[in-house]
């Protein structure tokens, strides 16, 4: 069998699943955790036809995931995640920072706020997706910045031991869960994969409390779902609404940034009010040279840090260092 399982090659029958969270407006019913689970597995593991594939993504589109699906699904992507290690001062938590949005109308500052960290002695595993159409995506911006890149799980470790810092590719990290947000192209939208990359914690046994995790949104109604869910499920994650679907804040207002931990709730940064200030220094437009020479600008103390992640590195580092205020 070529290495495979006979489970991994049976055909796995999504007609009942598709059938549940399906049926429509008024007769949707979402699948119980477990069943998520064994729904996802084998989505992930290219067990489900293509046709009954895109009625599962299109169907979860429509409904949107509940709390009980989402624990289902991580469960099932974290089974497809290659082990990745990290040693180093156990008395720091790494900070684990998803990116799969990319720029789009403002400079896509990922990189800065992870170097902010890592000069603070956080390390940083960053991962996400290596290109995305028309947009200025973070590995683009690593690339220019010469930061590291990992081929392999063998090179995270090692960067994230020596330098603090790594860039971690999906297709890398998971290449189940690439194939699934490739899906995207086919479908022209997302899919349950793109919520789940952001919620990952691939860092030791996947554990809440081996690393911090930044979460961020893009639409209000899913404040509320991310919220239960890490209320219900052990977590310890920064929740704020992120710029462009980036987990940096938008340098230019600070947003409410919420933390959950061993659920309970803390909100530990508060939005300002009024509109945007459209003075902050920033990079005029998109271009990844001129967005790679403004963040080393800003290292080199030629620029200032946007106060908005100013406040965001602060109220990482006292989480990471555990002091608590």
């Amino acid at each position: 069998m070529d290495g495979h399982s006979l489970q991994e090659i049976i055909p796995f029958a999504a007609a009942k699943y598709i059938r549940e969270i399906g049926r429509g407006a008024k007769a949707v019913r979402s699948l119980t955790k477990q069943d998520t689970y064994d729904v996802f597995s084998a989505m992930l593991a290219g067990r489900v036809s293509d046709l009954e594939l895109g009625a599962l993504l299109l169907a979860w589109r429509f409904k949107g995931e509940s709390v009980e699906e989402l624990a289902g699904m991580l469960e099932a992507a974290h089974e497809t995640c290659r082990p990745l290690t990290l040693r180093g001062d156990k008395k720091i938590l790494p900070v684990i920072i998803p990116s799969y949005n990319g720029a789009r109308k403002q400079p896509n500052l990922v990189p800065l706020l992870a170097m902010l960290l890592v000069r603070e002695g956080i390390p940083v595993l960053v991962h996400g997706t290596s290109a995305f159409s028309n947009r200025v995506t973070t590995a683009m911006l690593f690339k220019a910045l010469d930061l590291p890149i990992c081929s392999n799980m063998q090179d995270a470790d090692i960067y994230l031991t020596n330098r603090q810092l790594a860039f971690l590719p999906i297709e890398v990290l998971s290449p189940n869960l690439a194939s699934m947000l490739d899906k995207r192209n086919m479908l022209s939208l997302r899919n349950s994969a793109h919520t789940i990359v952001k919620m990952l914690q691939p860092i030791g046994n996947y554990i809440e409390h081996e690393a911090i995790r930044l979460v961020n949104f893009t639409h209000p109604e899913y404040l509320h779902t991310l919220t239960e869910y890490f209320s219900k499920y052990p977590a310890n994650v920064l929740i704020a609404r992120g710029t462009e679907g980036e987990a940096v804040v938008d340098a230019r207002r600070m947003v409410n940034v919420l933390r959950i931990e061993n659920g309970q709730q803390y909100l530990v940064a508060e939005a300002e009010k009024g509109t945007v200030n459209a003075s902050v220094d920033l990079p005029s437009g998109l271009d990844v040279r001129a967005t790679a020479d403004y963040i080393q600008d800003v290292l080199a103390g030629r620029r200032d840090v946007p106060k908005p992640i100013a406040e965001q590195v602060n109220i990482i580092t006292q989480i990471s260092r555990k002091i608590t205020t």
